[in-house]
């Protein structure tokens, strides 16, 4: 019986739910028109499986470092390692277990590869042990994690990330750390600073005006990168009501993960996939 609580455990601390974030390294191809040539879609197979086993391992060593803070969290405290259902050793183990698979894929796909996952792990290291504790930084590094994966993405499919869709991805990183940042320190009220200590130093209304300020910033770039092809400009008014809805989770204390909220509120859900066919039908749809 003690076997099946530790297998859920071990599960849980690699946080599959957040692979979805990998999903990212498929827009170059996918945008670029590229996701259905040759071998393209066996090829992404290594690369995706590579950054989700390093998020993994930074997961596993954010929740090691942060187990003490967590224990203050209504929800995080009921994550294995602080509830004390996964050892520090066996986290310990699966963490390194998780770098190393990844680090022998990335070396497989090419050396630039490499390297952006390395950078990619250094951030993340980086984040953990210091840099989640600076104001403003704290955010710029979670959009770093998506970028670096963009810039794999492109790497690995070999397509060129354009210039707007480099500052789409940017900003709506932002928009969403912010939010979630928001939601924190709103649901945690006088108790934000014992869970986060960044919360501490972010005015009143600062992170509602970054939320505001980044999401329009989204809307505009996104639009001006869809503008080229006439067909995808019908996926605004979708893009706009995703951020609209993500806005009102996370000021009417819903959530502020997004990907927690992409899964779990139905809204979310239906403009993301409907998003996602339109796009691919405006891009795909029309070739013989």
């Amino acid at each position: 019986m003690k076997i099946v609580p530790s297998l859920i455990g071990i599960v849980t601390i690699l946080r599959p739910t957040q692979w979805m974030k990998n999903l990212i390294l498929f827009f170059p191809s996918f945008l670029g028109g590229e996701l259905l040539g040759a071998g393209v879609l066996t090829r992404g197979v290594a690369p995706v499986v590579s950054f989700c086993l390093a998020s993994s391992s930074t997961y596993i060593l954010n929740d090691i470092i942060d187990r003490e803070s967590d224990r203050n969290h209504p929800r995080k405290s009921r994550r294995p390692i602080p509830s004390g259902g996964v050892s520090i050793a066996s986290a310990t183990i699966l963490c390194l277990l998780c770098l190393a698979g990844s680090f022998i894929l990335a070396y497989g796909i090419s050396s630039v590869f490499f390297s952006i996952l390395v950078a990619y792990l250094f951030v993340s290291i980086l984040y953990s042990l210091y840099l989640k504790n600076l104001p403003i930084v704290d955010l710029f590094c979670i959009s770093a994690g998506f970028l670096f994966r963009l810039q794999a993405g492109g790497e690995a499919y070999r397509v060129e990330v354009s210039e707007w869709l480099f500052l789409s991805v940017f900003l709506l990183s932002i928009f969403l750390s912010t939010g979630k940042r928001l939601f924190e320190k709103n649901a945690l009220g006088d108790a934000a600073v014992t869970h986060r200590r960044s919360l501490e130093s972010y005015p009143r209304g600062f992170l509602d005006g970054v939320m505001y300020m980044t999401g329009g910033a989204v809307l505009v770039t996104y639009t001006l990168y869809v503008i080229e092809h006439h067909v995808l400009i019908y996926t605004v008014p979708l893009c706009c009501f995703g951020l609209l809805r993500d806005m009102l989770r996370v000021r009417s204390g819903l959530g502020g993960d997004p990907t927690e909220s992409l899964l779990k509120d139905g809204p979310l859900l239906v403009i993301g996939v409907l998003w996602a066919v339109m796009v691919g039908w405006g891009i795909y749809g029309g070739r013989q």
